[in-house]
């Protein structure tokens, strides 16, 4: 005989179950549900927080409960940002309450990346993940999808471009994450972070989360949040005498030795004694975050490489090396183009935001031009080549150029190891690139050579000219040449990325179609904050000297400082930089040929030969030649005499012939 279950009974169980209110939400608890390395991490195997003991207040401040609506972090590079809190956040939220979120990226292929490599591999592997919005393998939805829907119909997720303002519209999202913060470009239609900020003000209990390395002082977005929050910095106990203090890199920088870079290592500053990277995880796991400024109007948090457990200290002595041009190490296994395009991106600017996560200060302003000028032309006999001139040692040899209606424009600069340059001449040729004369003076150019102090000839070993106006004549004439030896730049708008990357063709969605090996684009932003920092050098031996080539005259001088770096407020109050004229009489186009002809350097290799290659490369170039060598303009007026660097003539009205050729000049044709 069976037994009947009173359905009161039943009822009043399913009632009392559904109003007991869910778990809080946990985000370390969900990381160590969830998040599974694989064997391509640094750190295969289940996600734990002893690892990675500075995320759990992050994570308790992210959480829903919490009563914070702002939270910045920023720091250095590759410490899980990323995976171990932007994701987690996400999952945390959708799993407690219907949400509509917001992941707000510097660009489409950003986004696209981020959707690509790090959501749904995560989507695909955590259960949370799983059972929130699927395994993204079947069903309506596209792994590609930036647009995505939980399985319950209550909430979904939107990931977008700063770049596209159109995306940042017509929503409201409960929850607003901005990652890579810093590299967010003003647009037509206003600032994106203001934009993605309004999108979550129509909810009381919103959440806004930035997220991001710092770039340039005094208009990083970043830093600007994080000065505005309490600053908390994480403080580790000394292992000697347990006084707390967090790990700086000004006391780190004091205790590497050049000699010994696997020895680098932290001082306590109240005892003394050198704290070695073997203590770093016991003090990690006891460290606490402090709030260095309690009056802030949020949390803020900033970590660096240091706290990191994936790397250890000596690896951050060795990358300042290879910065610094202490050594010319690198991966015997990388092949050469590899081993370039890693290097380049390895600048100065890269190394104190990706790896220190401080904010960098670039130069805003060349020195005096009649003080650069007097040094130069008032420097002991055998300081200074002579104009034309190459330095017998090992240097890439590379010309820039500047297109203008009625004229060429051409710096010849020698680039040598430890970041220094000799600038060999400067060339104005009175032709336009579209016409026969001006092709066949850039064609002989290509053809000629330079002496060196001990009579050696040298060719060019690249040039660079710019695009970026008249395009289909500067591409048309390219079009004679190797990409090997010549190749076109325009300058990126972006003052953010490497120094040089190639042009890419992409679809509208983003995704890309061609990678160009003539186009190249140019950070010419860091370029000249990094030249103008490097002119105030004065000792030659350092790196980044820049040597001037005698009798190039003041017109060159002028014009090589003739910019400043500007900061402005825009309207939505975000600063942002320009570079200007000092004076609005003032030209440019030596400053612009220098550029070109560093980024020709740059495609050979120049930041990022090893030691070995410099000694092969002087070992070729700077001895003395067996036999004299005879010249391409031999019995011809040089091109230091046939062009020089002279106030422009008034551009020639459309359809009028160019200005005929003074008396004397006989360029070479074909």
């Amino acid at each position: 005989m069976g037994f009947l279950i009173s359905a009161a009974s039943i009822i009043t169980k399913a009632i009392a179950a559904a109003m007991i209110p869910p778990p809080p939400p946990d985000i370390t608890r969900w990381c160590e549900e969830n998040i599974v390395f694989d064997e391509r991490s640094p750190m295969p195997g289940p996600f734990s927080i002893s690892r990675f003991p500075f995320l759990r207040e992050i994570h308790e401040v992210l959480s829903p409960e919490h009563a914070c609506r702002e939270c910045t972090v920023c720091g250095s590079a590759q410490w899980g940002k990323t995976v171990s809190l932007i994701q987690p956040t996400l999952a945390a939220w959708h799993e407690y309450t219907p949400l509509d979120s917001l992941v707000v990226h510097p660009t489409i292929s950003a986004a696209l990346d981020w959707v690509n490599t790090k959501w749904l591999p995560m989507r695909r592997q955590a259960p949370g993940l799983i059972r929130i919005f699927g395994d993204g393998r079947s069903g309506i939805q596209k792994d590609t999808d930036l647009n995505q829907e939980t399985l319950a119909r209550n909430g979904s997720l939107k990931v977008a471009s700063s770049g596209s303002p159109a995306d940042l519209t017509g929503t409201s999202r409960r929850l607003v994450v901005m990652d890579d913060l810093s590299k967010y470009e003003m647009t037509d239609r206003g600032d994106p972070e203001a934009l993605a900020v309004s999108r979550a003000s129509a909810f009381e209990d919103a959440k806004i989360l930035r997220v991001s390395t710092p770039q340039v002082k005094g208009t990083c977005r970043i830093t600007k949040a994080f000065d505005r929050s309490d600053r908390r910095f994480y403080h580790v106990p000394c292992p000697h005498c347990g006084a707390m203090a967090p790990l700086t890199w000004e006391n780190f920088r004091k205790n590497i030795d050049p000699e010994h870079l696997h020895a680098a290592h932290f001082t306590c500053d109240t005892c003394g004694e050198a704290i070695r990277h073997a203590d770093k995880e016991r003090m990690v796991r006891a460290g606490a975050w402090v709030a260095s400024n309690p009056k802030g109007d949020h949390p803020g948090f900033s970590l660096w490489r240091a706290y990191a457990p994936q790397r250890d200290w000596a690896s951050i002595a060795v990358e300042y090396a290879q910065v610094m041009g202490w050594t010319g190490m690198t991966q015997a296994q990388a092949t050469d183009e590899e081993i370039r395009h890693t290097v380049e991106e390895r600048t100065e600017q890269t190394f104190w935001n990706d790896v220190l996560g401080l904010p960098f200060e670039q130069a805003t302003k060349g020195p005096d031009w009649e003080a650069l000028r007097d040094r130069v032309e008032n420097a002991e006999p055998g300081e200074m080549l002579d104009r034309g001139i190459v330095p017998a040692c090992g240097v890439l040899l590379t010309a820039g150029v500047d297109n203008q209606a009625d004229r060429i424009e051409v710096t010849i600069c020698a680039f040598g190891s430890n970041y220094r340059r000799w600038v060999v001449d400067h060339l104005v040729i009175p032709f336009y690139i579209g016409d026969d004369d001006g092709r066949a003076a850039l064609d002989g150019l290509l053809k000629a050579t330079w002496r060196t102090e001990l009579g050696q000839r040298l060719p060019l070993d690249m040039m660079a000219v710019d695009e970026g106006a008249y395009t289909e004549d500067v591409r048309s004439w390219a079009k004679r040449h190797p990409w090997t030896r010549v190749i076109l730049i325009k300058g990126a708008s972006s003052a953010s990325g490497p120094m040089l990357r190639p042009q890419q063709d992409r679809k509208a969605s983003g995704s890309q179609i061609k990678r160009q090996k003539r186009g190249w684009m140019l950070n010419v932003s860091q370029m000249k904050a990094d030249f103008y920092g490097w002119l105030a050098k004065i000792d030659p031996a350092v790196r980044g000297y820049v040597r001037f080539a005698k009798g190039l005259g003041d017109e060159y001088y002028r014009q090589i400082t003739s910019e400043v770096r500007v900061l402005k407020r825009a309207p939505s109050g975000v600063m942002i930089s320009k570079w200007d004229l000092v004076e609005p009489t003032r030209r440019n186009e030596c400053l612009d040929c220098m550029n070109y002809s560093e980024a020709a350097a740059r495609k050979r290799g120049w930041s990022a030969m090893t030691d070995g290659q410099w000694e092969i490369l002087a070992a070729e170039r700077g001895q003395v030649p067996k036999e004299a060598q005879p010249d391409l303009f031999d019995g011809q007026v040089s091109l230091a005499e046939q062009a020089t660097v002279q106030e422009p003539p008034r551009a020639p009205e459309p359809k009028v012939a160019p200005p005929p050729v003074p008396t004397g000049i006989k360029w070479l044709r074909k």
